[in-house]
Parts: structure tokens; sequence; C-alpha cells
């Protein structure tokens, strides 16, 4: 993106032994202070970009830089909190020596790390839990605790990958809350998830993975904004010189009418015609593809119809669907 860039990958790849392409050239890029979600169907390869940057595994090739370092710098690396996927802390371990121990790893001084357990412990409501062995937590619990362990090196960067994995509705909504907390706070953090609805909650910017490529990224404003459109929904039937204006809905005693204009204001003209004529307006709305349907159309072979096989790819790849256009 530019100076201001916090992760900047360019032409990433990674090939597995039996010449699997999980990534086939990524370039992605997370601006500093924004929530950012990556999205994608599973083998997409969301957790390999994610274990590349954490250096969990090595780019077969491309480059690029996390905090302004070139990828593995462990002075960056120290910045950034990390909860991976499928953690698997020792299940003979408190959940306040786990997060201490985390605090330890990132070269904290003892008083310091100390102070900041205890506080990360509050954060993530597990301090009456704390002094209870992790094979006693449920899967949640264990996530909480995670998620502490992850902010006790109070980094510029979090990587968050399934955060809400295995969290109640109550969790995840703190969850969400901590998050654009930490945003508040100046934090860049980075999400993988498969939750489409938490994402679209939270995030300033995605991007969705198909196959080894960033099918798109950008606002999901910006994603949307081909689909959007303002319906009517007026009481009866249509007058005749409105059944040109767009798509027609009947439902009942109501008829909604879609304009294919992207602004209220667009709207306007047609609304004051229809109550010169004595309709009723029920109802007057703003409407966009949502995340959901946008995974789903960059999930969908434009040949076939069909949904594209998960997993990565194996030799010669099919053609992934053509990415969308977005405005700069």
């Amino acid at each position: 993106m530019n100076d201001t860039s916090v992760i900047d990958l360019r032409n990433v790849r990674k090939t597995y032994k039996g010449r699997i392409e999980a990534l086939r050239g990524v370039d992605l890029a997370v601006g500093a202070g924004e929530v950012f979600g990556l999205l994608g169907p599973n083998g997409a390869g969301k957790s390999t970009i994610v274990k590349i940057m954490m250096t969990v595994v090595r780019a077969s090739a491309g480059d690029g830089t996390v905090l302004g370092k070139p990828l593995g710098d462990k002075g960056a690396l120290s910045r950034v909190g990390y909860l991976p996927e499928h953690h698997r802390f020792p299940a003979y371990l408190t959940g306040r020596q786990v997060v201490d121990f985390f605090g330890a790893l990132a070269g904290m001084p003892r008083a310091e790390r100390r102070a900041r357990t205890e506080a990360m412990l509050d954060l993530v409501r597990m301090r009456d839990w704390a002094d209870r062995r992790l094979g006693t937590y449920s899967k949640g619990m264990q996530q909480r605790v995670g998620l502490a362990a992850s902010l006790v090196n109070d980094p510029r960067l979090v990587v968050l990958d399934e955060p809400t994995d295995g969290v109640d509705p109550v969790g995840r909504k703190e969850i969400r809350d901590l998050l654009l907390r930490l945003r508040g706070e100046g934090r860049t953090i980075f999400v993988n998830s498969h939750l489409l609805s938490e994402i679209e909650m939270v995030c300033d910017r995605v991007a969705i993975m198909v196959q080894g490529r960033v099918w798109a990224q950008g606002t999901i404003d910006d994603l949307t904004r081909s689909s959007k459109r303002f319906e009517i929904t007026m009481r009866g039937a249509a007058p005749e010189w409105a059944v040109g204006l767009g798509a027609l809905r009947e439902d009942g005693a109501s008829t909604t009418v879609a304009l294919q204009v992207a602004d209220a204001a667009d709207a306007q003209p047609v609304i004051d015609r229809l109550r010169a004529h004595g309709v009723v307006i029920e109802r007057a709305v703003p409407v966009r593809e949502s995340l959901e349907d946008l995974f789903i159309r960059a999930v969908t072979d434009p040949s076939s119809g069909g949904t594209l096989n998960p997993g990565a790819l194996r030799d010669r790849p099919s053609a992934p669907p053509p990415p969308i256009e977005v405005a700069s």
C-alpha cells in the first residue's frame, strides 16, 4: 500500500510436497489501525498466509514486510500478538501460567509481564479461573486465555486465526467489542475467520481467498458497490407505469420494486410520483449484497455454476472465478 502498511505481501507462493499449490501469487496489504478480515473456504490458503507471516512455515517464493520489516525479523515479531487456530497449551498449566509464559517468550521483564498478565486475564474475564488447570477449561475458556496470551506483550499488530472458535454468542460479542477497543487504541488487527457475520460487523476491509489466490480485497462497501439498489415496498399492486422501473416482487398485499440506484436521493423522484398517485409506501430502504452473498459468488465456478472444489490445487489448476473490479 504505502509507508503506513503494517502487512505488505507481494507475490507470495507456497508449494507443498506432491506439487500442492497452497498459495499462487498472493498480494495482500493491511493498513495501520484497521481491523482486516481474511476470508475463504477450507483449504484456500488462509492459515498458510498467517503461518508465513509468523514464520511457522517459509514461503516458496515472494517477499513482504510485517511492521515495516522483512518477514521473519525478530524485532518486528516481538511486537506481534498471535493466536493460532489450533493452539495446544499444556493441560497441566493454569491460565495465569500460560499468559505469563507468553510474556516471558516475548522478553518482557518479570514485574511488567505479571502486571500485564493480570490485566489481560481481567480483560477476557478469566481472572476467577486463572489458577485452574487448562485441562478443566471448556473450549471457549481456552480460547479466552489464548486471546489474553496474544495481547500480553502489548502488540502493535494482533494476528488472530479463528478467534471465536468454540466461543458462545455472549463471548463472541465480547471479542467483537474487544477488537474494536484494540483498534481504538491504534493497534492493527488481522483476523482469519469463517464467521462471515462476525467479520462484517467489525472489519474495515476484507480479502477473500479462493484456491490460493486473493479473489478481491477492499472495504465491504467497495466490494458490494455494484449490487447496491433501493427497494420501495408499497401497499397493494404497483401502478402500471411503475412496472418498468425495476424488478418487482409481490408478497401478499404488498409489492416491492427494486431500483438500480445506490443513493436514496436518486430514489426520491419515484417515491414522490408514487405518493402523488395515492400509493401508500410501507418501506423504502437501501439494499446491497451481503458479505455471505459476496463469498458465495467468489467460490462459484463461472463456467459450471457449481461450487469450486475445496482445498489447495495440485498440478495444473483450474481457473478461479474472475476477480471483481473495485474502484480505487
